[in-house]
């Protein structure tokens, strides 16, 4: 572990190093570049397999932007409307903020307790044309007309019925144990203001975003990403993930085969109006490799995989949601036709498995990174305590 990640828990208490995505009453949109040093777990010691990139996140796919919007303000009593407020948006833009490209993209549910919109026409057509936006159950209507304002106000189209984004593709996760969801807080400058503050580079995890009120396995959960690249004959290809994690029951929690869950019974969420609920995950793919629809849909299946390494169920009323999308389609040429290029099948195996093993560091990051949060009525969901977890890890030899 690095010195900064030994000395980060004093700095923090000594307010030498400040967190603007906690900060009570505002609403932040912060750039992946300013995001605060956070420990990760590969800076606990955990062997992962595979090879990450520079951020070890989804912006190692070239292109992909992500910005996050969190709001955290009020404490005490659930009053609708007025708070406790602990949730936000998290935008990820496939091709950066000024570009309209559409992308060859697939949709794969696991189980479909959940929403994303746009995802129809995903299906049918074979591409994505819009940023993709999670946010919490209650938002996704505001949030979904807010892009398409987004899209038309940056990429202004001559006719009437030329949309920027007509079918934007908005996710959610549900984060009424912690906020007033009902209250529908979230307005439109908040995910412009995500979908503004996009970028490359190093990404906030944790309590951030769309996963500021998540919860996981009964631990807190929210935002956690991950990447692999991947050396083929063809050339060099990053896989990139990035979850909104709210999923899954303690007992059935497991990293790298260990019974994390079962071993560490303490720190149960807490609070009058508590109640433990299977949750949902929203996963999101990004790749440069050059795939058809169909090939992006056999890599989206794949996150399910990398839920199940971790003991995830899938039970009846979890949310679990895949999308992914890979480089820009290609120009048409003189005779009005699109060339593709695309990998053999026979040749995606370590990309499959690439997606995987993202999928299955990202959520790990994401309880990880994420911090004990109180919200509504006083409900309190503790963050995975870092020491604990080496110590069951060291227990079954997953860390020597």
């Amino acid at each position: 572990m690095s010195w900064m990640h030994t000395l980060l828990p004093a700095l923090l208490l000594l307010g030498l190093l400040t967190d603007g995505h906690s900060a009570l009453g505002a609403a932040s949109a912060a750039a992946p570049s300013a995001a605060p040093v956070r420990v990760r777990g590969r800076d606990l010691g955990i062997p992962f397999e595979g090879q990450p990139g520079r951020w070890n996140a989804i912006t190692d796919v070239p292109g992909v932007e992500v910005g996050h919007t969190t709001l955290v303000r009020g404490s005490g009593p659930l009053v609708v409307g007025a708070g406790p407020v602990r949730t936000g948006i998290t935008a990820i833009l496939p091709h950066g903020r000024r570009s309209r490209a559409r992308s060859v993209a697939a949709i794969a549910p696991l189980n479909g307790n959940g929403e994303m919109t746009g995802s129809h026409w995903i299906v049918e057509s074979g591409f994505l044309e819009s940023p993709i936006l999670l946010t919490n159950t209650g938002s996704v209507g505001v949030v979904r007309d807010a892009v398409l304002a987004w899209g038309n106000r940056h990429f202004r189209t001559t006719g009437q019925l030329d949309e920027a984004f007509g079918l934007p593709v908005v996710a959610e996760t549900y984060d009424g144990p912690l906020n007033d969801i009902n209250g529908q807080h979230l307005r439109q400058e908040h995910a412009w203001a995500a979908l503004d503050g996009a970028s490359s580079g190093p990404v906030a995890e944790g309590n951030v975003g769309g996963g500021t009120g998540m919860v996981t396995s009964d631990f807190k959960g929210g935002i956690g990403t991950s990447s692999r690249v991947v050396q083929m004959p063809q050339g060099r290809y990053v896989v990139g993930v990035l979850v909104q994690a709210n999923y899954g029951r303690r007992s059935d929690l497991r990293i790298l085969g260990a019974p994390v869950g079962r071993e560490i019974q303490e720190l149960r969420p807490t609070g009058p109006g508590y109640r433990e609920k299977d949750g949902s995950i929203i996963v999101v793919i990004a790749t440069d490799a050059p795939l058809l629809p169909h090939q992006m849909a056999r890599l989206a299946r794949r996150a399910g995989l990398g839920l199940g390494r971790l003991g995830a169920v899938s039970y009846q009323s979890s949310g679990d949601l895949f999308i992914a999308f890979g480089p820009a389609e290609p120009p048409e040429n003189g005779r009005g036709l699109q060339e593709f290029s695309t990998l053999p099948n026979h040749t995606l195996d370590p990309l499959l498995l690439a997606t995987v093993e993202a999928t299955e560091e990202s959520i790990v990051n994401a309880l990880v990174a994420a911090e004990t949060m109180t919200g509504v009525n006083g409900n309190t969901v503790y963050a995975l305590p870092h020491a604990r977890l080496v110590e069951v890890l060291r227990k079954y030899h997953v860390i020597h």
